[in-house]
């Protein structure tokens, strides 16, 4: 072979990797061979595929220059942090999973509506014979867009409409404006998003909100007026969320037969809390997971930063799944928290922890476990949940690799308790407290994933160790959410 015919099959080979590169969105192959054929142009040149895979793997190559069309209000040293790594490229394959990877960063950024890349050999005086240009074609979004969609929650749905300001300083912020009319829940909501340059997971945001919202369960509304802050960064494997939020509280009662109870919560009420959460997430689906674990642990302190509402909040989330025969899937899951009051004030009905419903302990109405009062249920400052899971695919797997891959057969055992607790007792009369009177149910059902957004599930229960005073739901029950026991 000619040494001419070397320096024409590096340009083939990159013309046609640019053509492969830009209509494929799947990750790209980690080594040579995973490319197969290049493409019906090589055939002009008369060298060995075996060659021709040596060329791609071992030929060294320079980024000279990375190029940008397309871009308006955006700044440059945005850019600049997450197309760095693309100079670092050593050879044609990693070039091409570097500018990969700055693809999915930038469209991470939320400022782009289309992100192509263009690959190829470098033109011009200053070109070296193994120089390589990388070029971003870029479309930016319109500075003032607008949304509808809607939001499922959990077992109660929304009607979402939004306006957007991306980009609005040039590096990646954006002021969001949101109003949700739902079946329980109406808002308003005013946002400010900012992440850090080249740090995406690290992210400033402050909210204005207003949100009115219905919970039968308890013949209670409440109106929230707010305003929070919050800070996301990630440490290591974990992602941490750390949070102000100061809101005033209007508590109504929902029905002429409200409770004594229930009024007696009625008022207004300020709160200002710091809360942190972390989560440990490594599933592959936060809807239904088949493999991986998570691990969500949240605190909350109200009453040091001003308000008239003072306590100490502490919940946790855990859960696991694995992969078993058949396409088989088990899934466990704990959850737990408890609420300590601060100085002589009780607490509030608005901050206990409520559970029972097709989203937690199946069997059971919604929220409608544990201390109750005239049908109203107050909610609890203790509580535990758990639940064991077998997710199969459908009998005789109908619309298989198609439709049909999004249902799921279902069968679960779910247990829980939630009460009050006297904190002058010790730890173990609380652990006999939460003990005893457990509710549990049983059963199977369908569950069917929408997306990577919500799930339904359609599940005949049977629910067992009914205490007095506990609504069920015993046969059909549907459920629709995002978080589920």
């Amino acid at each position: 072979m000619h040494h001419s015919d070397l320096e024409v099959a590096p340009t083939l080979c990159i013309l046609n990797i640019r053509k492969m590169f830009l209509t494929s969105l799947e990750p790209l192959p980690m080594s040579g061979p995973d490319f197969g054929a290049i493409g019906e142009e090589a055939e002009l040149v008369e060298v060995e595929p075996e060659t021709k895979q040596e060329i791609l793997e071992n030929k060294d190559v320079v980024v000279q220059h990375v190029h940008f069309d397309g871009l308006g209000r955006t700044k440059d040293d945005i850019i600049m942090y997450e197309i760095g790594d693309v100079f670092k490229a050593k050879d044609l394959i990693d070039v091409m999973r570097k500018s990969h990877e700055a693809r999915e960063k930038l469209l991470r950024l939320g400022i782009f509506r289309q992100v192509d890349v263009l690959i190829d050999t470098c033109q011009g005086d200053d070109a070296l014979p193994n120089g390589l240009d990388v070029t971003f074609e870029v479309t930016e979004l319109r500075r003032l867009t607008g949304s509808y969609n809607t939001m499922v929650g959990n077992n109660e749905g929304s009607m979402v409409l939004g306006l957007k300001l991306p980009n609005i300083f040039g590096r990646a912020e954006k002021v969001t404006f949101q109003f949700s009319y739902g079946t329980k829940e109406t808002s308003y909501g005013l946002s400010f998003f900012k992440p850090q340059p080249g740090h995406f997971e690290r992210n400033f945001s402050l909210n204005l909100y207003k949100v009115t919202g219905q919970f039968p369960w308890s013949s209670l509304r409440e109106t929230d007026r707010g305003i929070s802050t919050e800070f996301n960064f990630p440490i290591w494997k974990t992602n941490h969320t750390l949070k102000w939020e100061g809101v005033w509280r209007e508590l109504g009662c929902l029905a002429r037969t409200a409770s004594f109870s229930v009024r007696e919560e009625s008022g207004h009420s300020l709160k200002s809390s710091v809360s942190h959460a972390m989560v440990i997430d490594s599933r592959n689906s936060s809807i239904l997971p088949r493999r991986g674990a998570l691990l969500k642990i949240n605190q909350e302190l109200a009453g040091y930063t001003g308000g008239d509402v003072s306590f100490l909040k502490e919940d946790f989330e855990l859960q696991f799944n694995k992969k078993l025969l058949w396409d088989s899937v088990l899934s466990t899951s704990l959850w737990g928290g408890m609420l300590v009051p601060i100085g002589d004030k009780p607490s509030s009905i608005a901050d206990r922890f409520y559970l029972g419903g097709p989203t937690s302990v199946r069997g059971f109405s919604m929220y409608s476990i544990g201390p109750q009062s005239e049908g109203d249920y107050l909610g609890g400052e203790a509580y535990w949940a758990g639940g064991l899971h077998l997710y199969t695919p459908l009998p005789f797997r109908p619309g298989r690799g198609g439709f049909g891959d999004l249902f799921r057969t279902h069968f679960f055992l779910n247990a829980g308790n939630l009460c009050n607790l006297n904190y002058g007792e010790g730890p173990k009369a609380h652990l006999r407290k939460l003990a005893e009177c457990i509710r549990w149910s049983y059963g199977a059902g369908i569950v069917l994933r929408l997306g990577n957004i919500a799930r339904l599930e359609l599940n005949y229960c049977i629910p067992m160790g009914v205490q007095s005073g506990d609504r069920i739901c015993d046969g059909v029950q549907f459920g629709a959410g995002i978080r589920f026991l």
